[in-house]
């Protein structure tokens, strides 16, 4: 066996133990790519933050993960399956200001969308359907606003909403692109509080995450990156100052760099 097959089989063997896989992930817009070349390995069980500066590729690389924009490379498997083969094993948060908060629905219908893979466009809704909905939305603090309209909600309620919907799909995988920015601290820790609960449970939660401060409390683990991969691990060994300089550059001071990480 050639050595580029000894590499292939361990990683098909790491990739066949992990929650999700990428190899050789490459996305440009132009000229320029807006991440080159990104491998990964997440756990199975984990929670993992991607950070980076702005600019860097940290959505552009969820997205092109999850099959929303199209990739010039990449492998991407996830428990061991194709992606095209794994959707269902999969929850996806998106950045709120993605979302047209204008359309006129209700939150429970929000949450309901999370159903619309065991239901069908046009399945029929239950009143377990429903229980499971208001269960979700219970575990975000927001049960009590099932039938206000979404666009009247602040942003943090509307993002505790997209999360229930998350849940409502009862996945092994859940992803969420900067679901802490523009919240205020009862939504976060509110989040957080999901979150862990999840990986409690064994879901592995995958997050692009802005707040760096935060990185060692609410993480396990951590990738870096900056158009390419700088670092990549568990928070204690790979949320460094080394990486964090190699990362953010002269985007952080020192004495930024020395407070966000704790000595080993």
């Amino acid at each position: 066996m050639s050595p580029l097959e000894l590499v292939d089989e361990k990683w098909n063997e790491q990739g066949a133990e992990s929650a999700l896989s990428v190899r050789g992930m490459t996305v440009s817009y132009g000229e320029s790519p807006a991440v080159f070349s990104v491998d990964a390995t997440v756990p199975a069980g984990s929670m993992t933050a991607i950070v980076g500066p702005n600019g860097a590729g940290k959505s552009t690389f969820l997205k092109a993960v999850l099959g929303i924009v199209t990739p010039l490379s990449g492998t991407v498997t996830v428990f061991g399956r194709p992606l095209a083969e794994a959707r269902e094993n999969i929850a996806y948060v998106p950045q709120r200001a993605s979302v047209d908060w204008d359309f006129p629905v209700r939150v429970i219908d929000v949450v309901l969308m999370g159903l619309y893979r065991e239901l069908g466009l046009l399945g029929r809704l239950r009143k377990a359907d429903r229980a499971r909905a208001i269960d979700c939305l219970s575990r975000v603090g927001m049960d009590g606003f099932a039938e206000r309209q979404i666009g009247q909600l602040s942003g943090g309620q509307q993002q505790r909403v997209f999360l229930a919907r998350a849940l409502a799909q009862d996945a092994d995988l859940y992803v969420l692109d900067e679901p802490f920015a523009g919240v205020d601290a009862a939504t976060e820790r509110a989040i957080i509080s999901v979150l862990k609960e999840l990986r409690a449970e064994g879901r592995t939660v995958v997050a692009v995450h802005h707040d760096l401060s935060t990185v060692a409390e609410y993480f396990d683990r951590v990738m870096m990156i900056n158009v390419r991969k700088i670092a990549e691990g568990d928070v204690g060994e790979a949320f460094t100052p080394e990486t964090l300089q190699a990362t953010y550059g002269g985007r952080l001071a020192t004495t930024q760099i020395d407070q966000l990480t704790v000595p080993a």
